[in-house]
């Protein structure tokens, strides 16, 4: 009996081989949920804004992303704890146990915890970027380049709309915009696979992964404009917006550094 349900687990939760179904994407849904309502918690308590965290968190996102990179690469090894989920777990606890210090450290030295959770990020990521031994320029700028174009549409737009006018807003939707420049050039020009459930289903039904653009465009605006205008607490509300960030941004860096080492 124990041995069926630790395999059960390991094929369908803990697995080391690419692939997500109906129901490790539910079971991670309801994760990751729990996870946001603890975590809205520690920063009451702590009595810190998730949004100052936007950018100091760029650096464990990076961590993460390029590690389970490298692992796609074959340049690390193929190991639990470098894969889907227990690369996010050792990120995720990396990155609050740095916070949790960075608030210790400022109170008692007036260092400014942001600056002492962006310097530990970074230094986190060194092992990794020194790993990369090749990078392919051409897809690269394809993916840069496709994702600047689109992000500057918006920044233009942001200008006459309220909703992008607020950079947080702008710099959220710029990550997923980041996620599916990745999924197009990596899907469409070099064979890539997809494997999130929707996705996989759209890119079926239209026979492109450009419908990343208009599926990931509708849903961030929706989901940012329902937080904007009906949850009035601010802890709550840029915490369900830094982990929408998070979650464009760390696929996004892993498909961009996957695709970049590895063609």
């Amino acid at each position: 009996m124990l041995s069926d349900i630790s395999e059960f687990i390991q094929q369908n939760f803990l697995y080391t081989h690419p692939g997500y179904t109906i129901l490790n994407t539910v079971v991670f849904g309801i994760i990751l949920g729990i996870a946001v309502i603890l975590i809205i918690k520690m920063f009451k308590y702590i009595k810190k804004d998730p949004k100052d965290l936007f950018i100091p968190l760029v650096p464990f996102i990076f961590f993460g992303s390029s590690a389970r990179a490298l692992v796609d690469n074959g340049i690390y090894p193929l190991v639990l704890w470098l894969v889907t989920p227990g690369i996010y777990i050792l990120t995720g606890f990396a990155a609050i146990a740095t916070l949790l210090i960075s608030v210790y450290v400022e109170k008692k030295t007036k260092f400014d915890y942001r600056y002492f959770i962006l310097i530990v990020g970074t230094m986190l990521c060194i092992p990794n970027i020194l790993s990369i031994n090749h990078l392919n320029w051409v897809t690269f700028f394809e993916v840069v380049g496709t994702w600047a174009v689109m992000t500057s549409i918006f920044a233009l737009i942001g200008r006459k709309w309220t909703l992008l006018k607020d950079k947080f807003n702008l710099g959220i939707l710029s990550a997923h915009l980041f996620d599916a420049s990745a999924t197009f050039i990596a899907i469409d020009f070099y064979g890539y696979g997809e494997q999130h459930v929707l996705p996989t289903a759209l890119m079926n039904i239209t026979g492109t992964a450009a419908v990343m653009f208009p599926l990931k465009i509708g849903v961030i605006l929706a989901a940012i404009y329902v937080i904007d205008e009906y949850i009035e607490d601010d802890t709550i509300k840029n915490m369900l917006k830094l982990a929408i960030f998070i979650l464009g941004l760390a696929p996004g860096l892993r498909d961009f550094l996957s695709l970049s080492i590895g063609t």
